[in-house]
């Protein structure tokens, strides 16, 4: 049996060799502005979209309107979910926030990441 794709594969080999779009200031940043840049890599059925996300050091407040997958390749931060349970994420580490997740991202070094929105 031969399949045949009719939907690309999506590789990233080399991910700071992709162009970014400047996606203005962070409208979840708490303090000052927040720099944020991105890419769509991909959209589909049953998945939001797949893409790069890099964004400025401070503190931001979030409110998962759906699932989301990371991992970041640069960078550090600490996010702190409602509740008080603290995480420290560097880059290498990886991360689910599920759709409601509410609580705070601080980012001490500017983060570079894949995301999967699903």
């Amino acid at each position: 049996m031969t399949h045949t794709s009719s939907v690309p594969t999506v590789v990233l080999t080399d991910a700071r060799a992709i162009e970014l779009e400047d996606w203005g200031p962070l409208p979840e940043a708490t303090g000052e502005p927040m720099r944020t840049a991105g890419k769509k890599l991909w959209t589909g059925d049953g998945v939001l979209e797949v893409g790069l996300w890099e964004c400025a050091p401070g503190p931001s407040r979030w409110v998962f309107e759906t699932n989301e997958s990371v991992t970041v390749l640069e960078g550090r931060m600490t996010v702190t979910e409602d509740g008080g349970r603290t995480y420290e994420i560097k880059a290498g580490d990886s991360a689910v926030f599920p759709l409601g997740w509410a609580g705070t991202w601080d980012i001490h070094e500017t983060v570079f990441k894949v995301y999967t929105a699903f």
